[in-house]
């Protein structure tokens, strides 16, 4: 998976769709992302305390990484990744620019 935790993308699908976030966490077995602020569930909350009340809380929901395009630091576009690697390592290139992320 090419998408790491902290990188801004773009969300190709679904109700959210053109929209830009940061991710939060990578799921990679699954192949799974979350985006802050974007694929907002609702959820019903109980009360935990006594005297404190019941709320509706929205919560970002995993998105499928294949629904997802990472917007390059340098070109500011959303771009494919490819892989170059130097001396054993291996570094993330935009296809638009050439640029490493």
């Amino acid at each position: 998976m090419k998408i790491r935790t902290g990188d801004n993308v773009l969300m190709l699908s679904g109700k959210d769709r053109q929209k830009n976030g940061k991710v939060l966490r990578v799921f990679p077995k699954t192949g799974k992302v979350v985006i802050e602020g974007l694929n907002l569930v609702k959820r019903h909350q109980r009360p935990r305390r006594q005297g404190q009340k019941g709320e509706v809380v929205a919560m970002p929901r995993q998105v499928d990484v294949s629904s997802v395009m990472l917007i390059c630091q340098h070109c500011k576009k959303p771009a494919r990744l490819g892989v170059k690697s130097e001396d054993g390592k291996k570094n993330r290139v935009c296809k638009k620019c050439g640029a490493e992320n």
